[in-house]
C-alpha cells in the first residue's frame, strides 16, 4: 500500500504488469508498466522492481531489454504493508487481479530478505493457504517428455510440447513429418529433388537432406561430401602420411541407417598420379588406403573388392604396366589414374583417405572421391503374406513403456484381422482391422482399456495397400489411417502412463482368433524396421514378400505405361508409349534437319533369308489394325519454318493421312478415305504455328467422326462426309517430317509442302500403339552403341520396322503449350459458339472470320515485289551464262524413264518389292 493509493504488481497472460494507483489533492492518477513475454511457462524468472519519487522501473530476467521506466510528476511513498500472492485487508483501492498461484523465493524489500520464519510464527504479518520453506508446483517438464528437441512448456496442470524446426510432430514431437528414404517418395508420385529423410523415423536420429534422382527404373539417392574433386596432395611419405577428412552432408550414423537399409551402395574413388606409387610395396603395406564405416582401414581399391590389394585395371588385367596391378604403382612420370567404384556397401562410405608417396621431387597425386549413391529401400519393401487365420510371426516384447510409434502398409481382401499384438499381466496393445471399414488401436495401460477407431467411406479389404500410424505418448493416443483419417484420445491427467508388457510381440492373431489374411509390409515400431521377410521364411503359412503392387501404385504409370509387377516394388512400362522416366513423362523428342525423315512400316517387308514372323512389328498393327476404322493420334512440334509435312500415313489403296504446315503456318489435317473425289481437309488453325513455340495436337477419329485438340484449347468435333469411306485401308508406312513413297499419293500436298521438308523438333510422337520416333531414336542409338566387324549376318532375321534417313539427334524440346495466348473472339477457329460443327465436305475448310484485310493486301503486295525482282535476276543470269560451256544432250530416253531422276533417290533408294507394281511413278521433292 502507498500512503495515498496502491502500487501492484500482477502477472497477466505471460507479462508483468505495474499498476500505480495514486489519488493526489481529489485526483486519481494511474501509472501502468509492463515488461516479459511467456512467463508462465512454469519456470524461474527474476523480477526486479525499484520505485522511488517521481520515478519507478521494472526488470524482467535481468535483461535491459526488457527494462521499462516511467517517469512522473507525483511523490511515490510506500507504506509499510505489502501483501504477497493475494490481498487481504479492505481498502478504498480493491486488486484487480484474483490471486497468484505458484512459488516466490529470494524476496527482498528495500534490499532486505523478507523474513518468512516470522510470518510463519505469526510474530509478523499473516499468510493462509500458502506452503512456506518449499515450492508445491509439480515440473511437469521435468523429465522433459518432449522428444526430438522439442520445447517443454508447463501450465499449472499439464504441459505442452513445441515441435516447430524439429522435423517431427505430435504432443511429444515424437512421429517423424518427412519418409524414411528416396524409394518412400518416388511411391508418393514425386520427382527428383532434394529431400529431407527419416530412416528410422521416431528413431533418434534426426532427418537430414539427400539428393533423389528419379530419372530412372532405379531410384538413386546421393549424399555428397566436402572434398572438392581432384585435391591435390604433395609432401606425404609413408613416415608421414597426409591423411584427407571426408565430412558428409549427414552424420556417419545416419549414413550408416541409408547403406544398411539400401539394396545397393557404390561410390567413386580416383587417384590421379605422377610419380606417385598407390598400393604395391616391397613389404606388402601400401602407400595409401582409405578408411570407411567403422574406421576401419582397407587396402583396395575401386573397381576391386575387399582382400584382394588390386585396382581396376588389374582385376581386368589392363595395367599400363603389367607387372603392377594398378596403373600408379608403375611410378611413371606420366600422369596416370586408377578409378572405379567401391560397391562393398558394409564398408561405406569412404571417411578418410591417407596418401604416403608424393614427397620426391616432382611426385604429386590428385585424390577424388565421389558421393555416395544408393537405391532399393529393404525396409519400405519389407513384406510378409498371410495365407491362413491361424498364421502368425512372432518377435521379442515391445519396448514402448512411455511412448509407442508403429506404423506398417497392409492390403487383404479379408473383412477383418488382427494385425498385430502385444499382451502383459493386464496390459496389452493391439492394432486391428475390425471391419471391413474400420481400424481400430487398443491398449491399457492400467487405467482401463482405451480403444480408437477410424472409419473409411470406402472398404478397406479391396485388396490395395493402406496406410496405418498409431502413436501413443503420455499425453494422448493417436490413429491415423491413409493419412485422410485420424483420430485421437486425451490421456488422464493423473493416472498410469507405463505401457508393461511381457509377453512376445506377435504379428498376425497367435491364437488364431481373427486372424489376418493378406500382406504387411514396411512394419516399424519405434523407429525400428521388423524383418518380416527373415522370419515368414522359417514360420509355416506365412510368405516372404508380397505381390500385387500394381494394384496400388499402378495409378502412377502415366501416358499409357504398363505397370510391372517386381518382388520388391514395381516399375512403368514404357516400351509401348511416347515417353520415358520413371512414370512415362519424360518426353521423347528429336530435331529434324532439312531433309530429315522418319519411316514406320506398318506391313512387314520381305527381307532375303529373314523369318515370316516379323516380331518387330506390333501385333496390333499386323493382324488387327491394318484396316483402321479408328487412329489415335499425338504429338507436339516447334518450327521457324512452313510449309512442312509433319506426319503421313500411306496405304497400299489410295488412302491416306496428312497434318501439315501451309505456307502460312496454319496447320491443316488432310483425310483421303476412299469415295472422295477431293481429299477431305481441316484448316485447324489460321494463325502462323511457325513460329518457334511449341504445340501440341492430339486427334482422334472413330468412323466418321474426328475430334481434334490444338495446345490446351478445347476439342472440337468434325464429320466426314457421308459418300466418304469410314475405313483406312491396308494401312502402310508412316512418315515424319518429309514423304517418299511409292504408289498413290497426293500429288497436289507433295507439290506444296515436301520440300524441303520439316525443320524443328517433333517430340511424344503417337499413332495408335506405335512410338515411331522415340523407336527411330533408340534404333539410331543402338546402332552407334554396336560395333561392326564387316561381317555378314549368318542368320538374317526380319528388318526392323522403323528407319530414318538424314540427322536425327534427340531432343528435349516436348515444352508444355501453355504459355500461348488467348485466341480473340474474332479469330477463335473452334467456333464456340457451336462446338460440334461439323466441317463441310471435299475441299472445304473450317475458316474462322475477321480476318485483317488490310495486313492482306499489304502483305500481298510485298509478295508481288519480291517475286518481281527474283524474275528478273534469274532472266539476266540466264542470258549472262546461256552460252558459256553448257553442254546440251539429245541421248533419247527409254521409254517409261523420267526425264530426270532425283538424286534424293539414289541416296535413299527404294527397299519396296511392290514398286513396279504399284506405280511406275515416284515422288520425291
Amino acid at each position: 500500500n502507498l500512503d495515498d493509493g496502491t502500487l501492484e504488481v500482477s502477472l497477466d497472460d505471460g507479462r508483468i504488469t505495474v499498476h500505480i494507483n495514486v489519488s493526489k489533492a481529489g485526483r486519481n492518477y494511474l501509472v501502468d508498466l509492463l515488461s516479459g513475454s511467456g512467463l508462465n511457462d512454469g519456470q524461474w524468472h527474476a523480477l526486479r522492481l525499484v520505485a522511488k519519487e517521481s520515478f519507478a522501473m521494472l526488470t524482467v530476467d535481468g535483461e535491459e531489454m526488457s527494462a521499462v521506466r516511467s517517469t512522473s510528476p507525483l511523490s511515490i511513498t510506500t507504506g509499510g504493508t505489502y501483501h504477497l500472492g493475494g490481498y487481504f485487508l479492505q481498502t478504498p483501492f480493491p486488486p484487480s487481479k484474483r490471486s497468484f498461484q505458484g512459488c516466490m523465493q529470494a524476496i527482498l524489500v528495500d534490499d532486505q530478505p523478507a523474513d518468512l520464519h516470522a510470518v510463519e510464527k505469526g510474530t509478523v504479518g499473516a499468510f493462509e493457504n500458502v506452503s512456506l520453506d518449499m515450492c508445491a508446483i509439480i515440473d511437469r517438464c521435468m523429465p522433459n517428455h518432449c522428444e526430438h528437441g522439442g520445447r517443454c512448456k508447463q501450465t499449472w496442470d499439464s504441459f505442452s510440447c513445441t515441435c516447430d524446426g524439429t522435423g517431427y510432430s505430435g504432443a511429444t514431437c515424437y512421429t517423424s513429418i518427412f519418409e524414411p528414404s528416396c524409394e518412400a517418395y518416388k511411391h508418393l508420385g514425386r520427382s527428383s529433388d532434394t529431400y529431407w529423410i527419416d530412416p528410422d523415423g521416431s528413431g533418434p536420429l534426426g532427418p537430414f537432406k539427400v539428393n533423389c534422382n528419379m530419372t530412372e527404373d532405379k531410384v538413386w539417392m546421393m549424399v555428397m561430401n566436402n572434398l572438392p574433386p581432384k585435391t591435390l596432395i604433395t609432401g606425404s611419405s609413408r613416415e608421414k602420411r597426409t591423411v584427407l577428412q571426408v565430412n558428409y552432408s549427414a552424420s556417419m550414423d545416419q549414413v550408416t541407417a541409408i547403406t544398411t537399409s539400401a539394396e545397393h551402395c557404390e561410390q567413386q574413388i580416383a587417384y590421379s598420379c605422377r610419380m606417385s606409387r598407390l598400393l604395391n610395396t616391397p613389404d606388402g603395406t601400401p602407400y595409401t588406403w582409405w578408411v570407411g564405416r567403422g574406421s576401419e582401414k582397407h587396402f583396395y581399391w575401386g573397381g576391386s573388392g575387399p582382400g584382394i590389394q588390386k585396382c581396376a585395371c588389374g582385376i581386368e588385367r589392363n595395367c599400363t604396366d603389367p607387372k603392377y596391378d594398378c596403373n600408379c604403382d608403375a611410378d611413371a612420370k606420366q600422369w596416370r589414374e586408377d578409378s572405379g567404384l567401391l560397391t562393398y556397401k558394409e564398408h561405406l562410405p569412404v571417411s578418410q583417405v591417407a596418401v604416403g608417396d608424393t614427397n620426391r621431387l616432382g611426385s604429386e597425386a590428385k585424390l577424388t572421391v565421389g558421393p555416395l549413391r544408393c537405391y532399393g529401400d529393404n525396409n519400405y519393401w519389407n513384406a510378409a503374406s498371410f495365407t491362413t487365420p491361424s498364421s502368425y510371426l512372432h518377435f521379442p516384447t515391445f519396448q514402448g513403456e512411455t511412448s509407442a510409434d508403429i506404423s506398417f502398409y497392409f492390403k487383404t481382401s479379408a473383412p477383418y484381422g488382427v494385425f498385430l499384438e502385444n499382451l502383459g499381466n493386464t496390459d496389452f496393445i493391439r492394432l486391428e482391422l475390425k471391419s471391413p471399414k474400420v481400424v481400430s488401436f487398443s491398449f491399457d495401460v492400467g487405467n482401463g482399456p482405451v480403444e480408437l477407431t477410424v472409419h473409411s467411406a470406402t472398404p478397406l479389404n479391396d485388396d490395395q495397400w493402406h496406410r496405418v500410424m498409431a502413436e501413443r505418448n503420455i499425453k494422448e493416443a493417436v490413429l491415423q489411417l491413409d493419412q485422410t483419417h485420424r483420430t485421437s484420445h486425451l490421456a488422464p491427467a493423473q493416472g498410469h502412463t507405463r505401457l508393461e508388457l511381457f509377453s512376445q510381440l506377435y504379428v498376425g492373431a497367435a491364437g488364431g482368433q481373427r486372424g489376418f489374411l493378406g500382406c504387411i509390409r514396411a512394419l516399424r515400431m519405434n523407429g525400428v524396421t521388423l524383418d518380416l521377410e527373415e522370419r515368414a521364411k522359417v514360420t509355416p503359412g506365412v510368405k516372404p514378400g508380397c505381390q500385387g503392387h500394381c494394384t496400388s501404385f499402378g495409378m502412377y504409370c502415366r501416358n499409357g505405361g504398363k505397370c510391372v509387377e517386381r518382388y520388391n516394388g514395381y516399375l512403368c512400362d514404357c516400351t509401348t508409349t511416347a515417353f520415358n522416366g520413371p512414370f512415362c513423362t519424360v518426353d521423347v523428342g528429336g530435331f529434324f534437319e532439312a531433309g530429315t525423315m522418319v519411316k514406320y512400316n506398318f506391313m512387314p517387308e520381305a527381307v532375303p533369308g529373314a523369318s515370316k514372323d516379323s516380331k518387330a512389328l506390333p501385333q496390333q498393327l499386323m493382324q488387327n489394325e491394318v484396316n483402321l476404322t479408328k487412329e489415335e493420334v499425338a504429338f507436339s512440334f516447334s518450327t521457324s519454318s512452313a510449309p512442312a509435312v509433319l506426319m503421313y500415313v500411306s496405304s497400299k489403296a489410295q488412302d491416306y493421312l496428312a497434318v501439315v504446315l501451309r505456307h502460312n503456318g496454319s496447320l491443316q489435317v488432310r483425310y483421303n478415305l476412299g469415295g472422295l473425289k477431293e481429299p477431305f481437309a481441316i484448316d485447324v488453325d489460321q494463325r502462323n504455328l511457325a513460329n518457334g513455340q511449341p504445340h501440341s495436337i492430339n486427334m482422334s477419329r472413330h468412323n466418321r467422326s474426328i475430334i481434334i485438340q490444338l495446345d490446351h484449347y478445347p476439342p472440337v468435333s468434325y464429320s466426314l462426309p457421308e459418300d466418304s469411306d469410314t475405313q483406312f485401308d491396308l494401312v502402310k508406312t508412316l512418315f515424319l517430317g518429309k514423304v517418299f513413297e511409292t504408289g498413290h499419293i497426293d500429288p497436289v500436298l507433295i507439290e506444296r509442302h515436301n520440300t524441303p521438308g520439316f525443320v524443328g523438333c517433333l517430340s511424344r510422337v503417337q499413332f495408335n500403339g506405335v512410338a515411331p520416333l522415340k523407336s527411330a531414336l533408340r534404333k539410331a542409338a543402338q546402332s552407334q552403341a554396336t560395333p561392326t566387324d564387316g561381317q555378314a549376318d549368318k542368320h538374317p532375321v526380319a528388318s526392323s520396322p522403323v528407319s530414318h534417313q538424314g540427322k536425327l539427334v534427340e531432343s528435349n524440346c516436348g515444352a508444355s503449350p501453355l504459355t500461348i495466348p488467348t485466341m480473340s473472339a474474332a479469330t477463335d477457329p473452334w467456333h464456340l459458339g457451336n462446338p460440334n460443327a461439323k466441317s463441310p465436305s471435299n475441299e472445304e475448310r473450317v475458316i474462322p472470320d475477321g480476318v485483317n484485310r488490310d495486313s492482306a493486301i499489304i502483305g500481298g503486295i510485298i509478295a508481288v515485289v519480291i517475286f518481281t525482282i527474283l524474275c528478273t535476276l534469274a532472266f539476266l543470269i540466264r542470258y549472262m551464262f546461256r552460252h558459256k560451256g553448257t553442254y546440251h544432250t539429245n541421248e533419247a530416253k527409254s521409254s517409261g524413264e523420267s526425264a530426270s531422276e532425283p538424286a534424293d533417290t539414289a541416296i535413299i533408294g527404294t527397299d519396296n518389292p511392290e514398286t513396279i507394281d504399284e506405280s511406275k511413278k515416284e515422288w520425291f521433292i
